[in-house]
C-alpha cells in the first residue's frame, strides 16, 4: 500500500505509469461524509435550550446517515479506479470489498458505469471478491424490524432493504424506486454488465461471535447477513465458520485469506459436483423427509478448511432443493442425471507460490513431511573460573530441590491416606465399639494387658 502524506496526494502528484501495478488502494467511502472533525453546532440560549440542541445533535448522529449517499460513494470509487489505472498503467483492477463495501462496488459496476457514457465495468474490473456482503439485503426475523428499516431507515439502514436496493443497482432509477410488477432479484448481476465467473463470495456461517444484531437475524447467518443473501447468484462461493466481522470475523480469518489469494492469483479451477441423484418423483413421494449433506473441502498442506457446510452450523447442502431445481421443467431446467455443482475452488500450479507468503503447513497432513526439528543445543560448559566448589554447590542445591520435592509428595500421600482411614473409622471409635459403624468389617478388640504385681506375703 503506497502513501505520500495521504493516498490521494500520492495519486495526484505521481506521473502517469510511474507507480507499480502490484499495489493496494483503499476506498474509504465514509470519509467524504464523516463529521468526526467537523465544528460543533453553536449552542445559544439558556442552559435548557443548549441541552435540547445537544440532544437533537446526538439523536441525529445515531439515526441519520450524516450526508452519506451510496451512489455518490459509487461515483467516487469509479474516479479512484480511473486514477489508479492512469498512475499504474494497469489495464484492470481487482475489487475486494467487505460488507457494505460490496454494495458500493456493485453500485459502481451496475449503475454508475452504465450511465453518462462512462467506461463499462467489464473494461475496468478483472475480478470481484466480497466478504459478508448483503447482496440480497439484510432481513430480520421480525416483520416489524424490516418495516422500520424500509420505512424510516435509521442511520441510513434503508440501503439494506431489498426493495430499495433496486434504486441504486439499476440504471435510470433513483433511490427509493421499487420493482413494482417486475421480477427482480438483488442477488443477480446482469451478464452484459459483468461475468459472474469472475465473482467470488466468501460467506460466514457463525452467528454466535457477532454483536447484538445476531438476536434479530437469528441462525443461518454470520450474525448480520443471512447465508442465502450473502452471495451473487451463479458466482463462486466459499462457506467459512466465521462471523460477520470482529476478531473472529471472515476478514481476519486464514480461511478468508486463502480463498481470496487463490481466486485472484490461482492457476487452476476445481469444481466439485454431485451426480446420480434420485429423480424428483422419489423425493416427492416422501414430502416429510429432508435430505441433507455435510461438505468439507481441504487442500493438501493447509491447516484450514477452504469451505465447510455442516448441519451443526445450520448450513448443510439441501439436496431436496437441488434436485427440484435441476429437475426437468425446474428453474435449472436440467436433468437430475447431470452433475449438480456443489463447490469450487482454485489452486496454484505450485504450493506455495513464489510471489505470495508461504502458507501454514500442518505436519502430517497429506504427503508433506514433517519439518526437521533442529537439535536442542546442549548446555554450555561452565566458565573456566568456576572451580570444584561452585560445581559442588550447584549439584548439592539441585539434589536438595529434588529431595524436597519428593518429601513434599510423600507427605501429601501420607496425609491423604491418614484422612481416608480416619473417615472410614476413627481411632477413638474403634476403641469404644467392637464394630465400626461406617464399615461392615468387624474390628477386633485389643486384649487387655495384665499388669504384673509383686507377690503379697501375709503379715
Amino acid at each position: 500500500m503506497l502513501v505520500r502524506g495521504s493516498q490521494k496526494e500520492l495519486l495526484a502528484t505521481a506521473a502517469d505509469g510511474s507507480l507499480p501495478q502490484k499495489s493496494i488502494w483503499i476506498h474509504r467511502f465514509y470519509d467524504e461524509a464523516a463529521t468526526t472533525y467537523a465544528a460543533p453546532t453553536p449552542r445559544t440560549g439558556n442552559l435548557f435550550d443548549r441541552a435540547i440542541t445537544w440532544t437533537e445533535d446526538l439523536v441525529k448522529e445515531h439515526t441519520s446517515a450524516q450526508g452519506f449517499d451510496i451512489e455518490q460513494a459509487g461515483r467516487e470509487l469509479y474516479d479512484l479506479v480511473l486514477q489508479v489505472r492512469e498512475k499504474t498503467g494497469a489495464p484492470k483492477v481487482f475489487l475486494v470489498a467487505h460488507s457494505m463495501g460490496g454494495l458500493v462496488a456493485r453500485c459502481m459496476m451496475q449503475k454508475v458505469c452504465e450511465e453518462g457514457g462512462r467506461i463499462p465495468a467489464k473494461e475496468l474490473v478483472a475480478k470481484f471478491c466480497t466478504y459478508a456482503t448483503p447482496h440480497g439485503g439484510i432481513v430480520f426475523t421480525g416483520g416489524l424490524l424490516n418495516w422500520l428499516m424500509e420505512t424510516f431507515g435509521p442511520a441510513g439502514s434503508d440501503i439494506f432493504s431489498p426493495p430499495k436496493m433496486y434504486g441504486y443497482l439499476t440504471p435510470g432509477k433513483k433511490f427509493g424506486d421499487k420493482p413494482i410488477g417486475e421480477a427482480w432479484d438483488p442477488r443477480v448481476i446482469p451478464p452484459d454488465v459483468f461475468d459472474v465467473d469472475d465473482v467470488f463470495c466468501i460467506i460466514g456461517t457463525d452467528q454466535n461471535d457477532y454483536n447484538l444484531a445476531k438476536l434479530g437475524v437469528g441462525p443461518r447467518s454470520d450474525g448480520l447477513v443471512l447465508i442465502e443473501n450473502a452471495y451473487v447468484k451463479g458466482a463462486h462461493r466459499a462457506f467459512v465458520y466465521k462471523s460477520h466481522s470482529g476478531p473472529y470475523g471472515e476478514v481476519n480469518s486464514e480461511e478468508g485469506y486463502q480463498n481470496l489469494s487463490r481466486f485472484l492469483f490461482g492457476h487452476w479451477s476445481v469444481q466439485v459436483e454431485l451426480s446420480k441423484l434420485p429423480p424428483a418423483s422419489a423425493i416427492a413421494a416422501q414430502p416429510d423427509v429432508a435430505w441433507q449433506a455435510d461438505l468439507q473441502l481441504a487442500i493438501r498442506g493447509l491447516s484450514v478448511l477452504i469451505t465447510e457446510q455442516k448441519a451443526a452450523h445450520y448450513n448443510p447442502v439441501q439436496l431436496n432443493a437441488e434436485i427440484a431445481q435441476h429437475a426437468a421443467g425446474g428453474p435449472g431446467d436440467d436433468s437430475v442425471d447431470a452433475p449438480i455443482p456443489l463447490v469450487g475452488t482454485f489452486l496454484f500450479s505450485k504450493e506455495p507460490p513464489t510471489d505470495l507468503p508461504p502458507t501454514h503447513v500442518t505436519p502430517g497432513v497429506g504427503d508433506d513431511q514433517a519439518p526437521a526439528v533442529a537439535p536442542t543445543p546442549s548446555a554450555p560448559p561452565p566458565p573456566a573460573h568456576q572451580g570444584w566448589w561452585h560445581r559442588f554447590v550447584e549439584s548439592f542445591s539441585a539434589g536438595r530441590r529434588s529431595r524436597s520435592g519428593r518429601r513434599r509428595r510423600s507427605n501429601r500421600r501420607t496425609s491423604r491416606s491418614t484422612i481416608r482411614s480416619t473417615r472410614r473409622c476413627p481411632r477413638w471409635l474403634r476403641r469404644r465399639s467392637r464394630r465400626c459403624p461406617t464399615t461392615s468389617r468387624p474390628t477386633r478388640p485389643r486384649p487387655r494387658r495384665e499388669r504384673s504385681r509383686p507377690p503379697t506375703t501375709p503379715a
